[in-house]
């Protein structure tokens, strides 16, 4: 089983496709937004899916954050016989890190620790020597902490049946919700 993580943007977007089992990054990128509606009907193949959900933590918003909910919006439409898993950002932070206070910076270097210990420049290697993370950058890093997210958290039978994951209460407190409503 595959996992397909996306990271949203009003304009591009970052996604990586993992191995549940292992957690490996077979595939990822950071394209823009079309390219990636384009892109989806051939990633989803055989994946659970998780996006990145947009949360309201009390402080406005711009026009960035409206036009990302679209592109969420969009993505999910484009995905939707796969259900794919709604994910807000604070359960990620406190699955890696420990803290809602948890940056970027520290979910990467979670990240690193995990996957890449010791390795060079953060676990990505050199391109004679490639890592665990070679050629990761900027909002790839957040897709593959949803991915890891989704496949530390998620029960087994979420991730082969998506159609379970409208029924199952299993995961009632996991933060995540179907596009059908229904908190997971």
């Amino acid at each position: 089983m595959r996992i397909l993580a996306i990271d949203p943007g009003n304009t591009e977007s970052a996604y990586v496709v993992i191995d549940h089992a292992t957690r490996r990054p077979l595939e990822f990128n950071k394209i823009g937004n079309h390219e990636l509606l384009d892109k989806l009907p051939r990633l989803q193949r055989d994946c659970a899916v998780a996006i990145e959900m947009v949360a309201s933590y009390g402080m406005p918003v711009g026009a960035d954050v409206f036009e990302t909910c679209v592109w969420i919006g969009r993505f999910y439409q484009q995905l939707v016989h796969r259900l794919p898993q709604l994910v807000k950002r604070h359960p990620v932070k406190l699955h890696h890190c420990h803290s809602a206070k948890a940056k970027d910076s520290n979910i990467t270097q979670a990240l690193v620790d995990r996957f890449a210990p010791g390795q060079p420049n953060r676990g990505k290697g050199t391109k004679a020597s490639p890592g665990w993370f070679y050629g990761f950058a900027a909002d790839v890093w957040q897709a593959y902490a949803l991915g890891v997210y989704v496949a530390d958290t998620l029960p087994t039978s979420l991730l082969t049946d998506p159609v379970l994951a409208v029924e199952s209460p299993a995961a009632a407190s996991t933060g995540t919700t179907t596009g059908q409503g229904v908190l997971l």
